[in-house]
């Protein structure tokens, strides 16, 4: 198939790109490298098979292809409150135009969202009929209501113009390409630690996330585009439902990287969960689909990529 993946050059969407090369479809990687990076994606670039396009997906494109996975947006705190109106536009504007090129060509798209648009959540863990706890008007809304608006556009595609959707909510994803400079918990972890720094934790450390090894998580979505049932339009969430607090994480990153570890607190930042964990019984039910990777094996390999890149 000819497949377009938006934020191709990303940290997930570098993996997925690979996965689809390998499988032997024609790959379009459009990316604006706001956060993707070239040398994600610098080893597909001889392949007959893949095609790299610089491109905002705030604006339109004309192609033409079978499947679109939509992953283009910061994921980042850092990096999605940096611009929180490019963020909004990229989740609204660069949704609608990736429909609408869905619908003239008639492919099948998929949404990249998140497991924030649960919020601070009330219910845990997380289901996909929970409607979520999300401060429309905070530092996090720009991203977390940008998802929320990108997810009733694909159903209101579909419902209206029966464009062939599909959406997935990713909860926290780790592994190799991630940025040094992410500012998500496992970068950071793992890069304070190899460079002999105290470990940040924001808040008392009780709070919880439950990690997903990217390749874990793009077995996920290729399954999701690839399954047929009369309700695969409704969301999905994929990723691993191992809990662990932020302390136990640290633990860990501590005993992976064989460094001592010393940890310092700052406040808990306004609307950041106290709990994240995905139910994932619809994604068992509905693609034969869960995790494989535990966290000390996909640990173990982030913190071997990052020993390489970080001085």
């Amino acid at each position: 198939m000819r497949i377009l993946v938006t934020g191709g050059a990303g940290f997930i969407g570098s993996h997925l790109c690979e996965r689809l090369v390998d499988a032997g479809n024609d790959v379009i990687c459009l990316d604006n490298f706001f956060t993707g990076r070239k040398t994600n994606i610098a080893h597909l670039l001889d392949s007959k098979n893949f095609e790299l396009m610089r491109h905002d997906v705030t604006e339109p494109v004309l192609l033409e292809v079978d499947q679109i996975y939509n992953l283009a947006c910061p994921a980042s705190p850092i990096h999605y409150q940096y611009n929180p109106i490019k963020t909004v536009k990229t989740n609204v504007m660069g949704t609608i135009n990736m429909l609408g090129l869905a619908k003239r060509v008639k492919a099948r798209i998929l949404q990249a969202s998140t497991s924030e648009v649960y919020g601070d959540p009330i219910v845990h863990p997380q289901t996909e009929d929970y409607w979520g706890n999300v401060n429309c008007i905070g530092l996090r809304s720009c991203y977390d209501e940008g998802k929320r608006v990108a997810e009733t556009l694909m159903m209101d595609y579909h419902r209206q113009s029966g464009v062939d959707t599909r959406i997935v909510r990713i909860f926290n994803t780790y592994g190799e390409r991630m940025l040094e400079n992410d500012g998500r918990v496992v970068s950071n972890f793992v890069v304070q630690a190899l460079r002999g720094k105290e470990l940040t934790i924001y808040g008392d450390g009780s709070q919880t996330r439950s990690f997903c090894y990217v390749s874990d998580l793009v077995d996920g979505l290729m399954k999701l585009m690839a399954t047929e049932t009369d309700d695969i339009h409704l969301p999905v969430n994929i990723g691993n439902p191992g809990e662990f607090t932020m302390n136990e994480l640290a633990e860990k990153v501590g005993e992976i990287s064989g460094m001592p570890v010393k940890i310092k607190y700052f406040p808990l930042p306004d609307d950041d969960p106290k709990q994240r964990q995905p139910n994932i019984e619809r994604a068992k039910k509905l693609l034969g689909w869960e995790p494989t990777v535990a966290l000390a094996e996909g640990l173990k390999k982030t913190v071997d990529y990052f020993a390489k890149i970080v001085k």
